[in-house]
């Protein structure tokens, strides 16, 4: 059971760690044991929104993940899911529908992928070198690695394309006439292509979550209507013997947000302080939906934001938190830099408790 539509069981599914809206079943990003990493972001396309309760990209997303052992596999699952139940419903727990479709980055060891939709329709390009960002819109041109069967038909059957030329995915199904928010996006897209470019041939983890805290790009949002929800950066060492490292923050805003250090072993110690409220009538799952409200912030998130309180009554006291957790971060990114060089072999228990321990530490510095 998705958030809306139930799909066919499979016969196994893998371990994951999903960041995710609290009142819906997948995830806007999120990581398996195999070490394949997939995120989503919204974008709206030639083809018509669809109202009507489908799977949403946050349903392929999870989807993707539960089902794939590498980046390629989870690429195909989602495609062959799309194509027979098609997205659409709100991705928005509001009466209001908000919908769109949906682009993805997938990555594992070895390889990484966009995938970029359009209601059932796809193109994905593998990406072989360099850096590749995403930012709500269409950026796949003409190098499609695969795409829907019926894609290029479709467009011209639409009189979209002409049928000659180089086809592009962007270009043809990109809307003529783009709404306000998509001029931001575009120049989110360039400043994260640009954030990128100023780093090639030595991005880490820590460049990335500087690139997701830039204020200035519009990367990091958090204004009224949107704010950047949740941050992941995810470290997939080529060595299969070296394990992979998944940094989340389970908190909004990254500025001022803790990126902790996950990492998938046997017995995993549960994190009850970063997970949602479950609700036995729930408003998302009720019959029209969403016609009340519920309090869905867990412990992390509560505490989060009353420092974001304390930080805009008290800059003096703000400030000193702010440091305070910047070096718990530095703390956790040490340990990992020396887990992934093979300096330092903790304990799996050790590991199993990493994610848990890093939320308590964080806790214990908030008001």
């Amino acid at each position: 059971q998705c958030t809306y539509v139930a799909v066919e069981q499979a016969l196994r599914t893998h371990a994951v760690v999903l960041s995710r809206p609290a009142w819906l079943w997948g995830a806007e990003m999120g990581a398996n044991e195999h070490g394949v990493c997939v995120g989503n972001e919204g974008v709206w396309t030639r083809e018509p929104v669809g109202e009507d309760e489908a799977l949403l990209g946050m349903d392929l997303v999870r989807l993707g993940l539960e089902r794939g052992r590498s980046a390629r596999e989870a690429l195909e699952v989602m495609v062959e899911l799309l194509e027979r139940y098609g997205q659409g419903g709100s991705c928005k727990e509001e009466p209001q529908p908000f919908v769109y479709h949906n682009t993805f980055l997938l990555a594992d060891r070895r390889e990484a992928w966009v995938l970029e939709t359009a209601g059932r329709y796809w193109a994905a390009q593998r990406i072989t070198e360099g850096s590749r960002n995403i930012s709500n819109q269409l950026s796949i041109g003409t190098e499609l690695t695969a795409e829907h069967a019926g894609l290029r038909q479709h467009a011209r059957s639409q009189g979209w394309w002409s049928g000659e030329g180089a086809f592009s995915f962007a270009d043809v199904f990109s809307l003529p006439n783009q709404p306000p928010r998509m001029e931001a996006a575009k120049a989110r897209y360039r400043a994260g292509q640009e954030l990128l470019r100023q780093h090639a041939g030595h991005i880490t983890a820590e460049t990335l979550m500087a690139i997701l805290r830039d204020k200035g790009s519009g990367i990091c949002v958090d204004s009224e209507g949107f704010r950047t929800a949740g941050s992941m950066v995810a470290v997939l060492p080529r060595d299969p013997a070296v394990p992979c490292v998944h940094f989340f923050t389970a908190t909004p805003d990254p500025s001022r947000s803790v990126f902790k250090p996950f990492v998938f072993v046997a017995g995993v110690k549960p994190t009850p302080q970063v997970t949602s409220p479950t609700f036995r009538d729930d408003p998302a799952k009720t019959i029209p939906r969403f016609q009340s409200t519920v309090d869905r912030r867990h412990e992390l998130y509560r505490r989060h934001q009353a420092a974001l309180e304390l930080m805009e009554r008290d800059q003096e006291r703000g400030q000193k938190l702010l440091e305070t957790l910047r070096d718990l971060e530095k703390q956790g990114l040490e340990g990992m830099n020396a887990l992934l060089g093979g300096t330092v072999t903790p304990r799996p228990e050790e590991l199993a408790d990493l994610f848990f321990d890093c939320v308590e530490a964080e806790m214990k510095f908030y008001p």
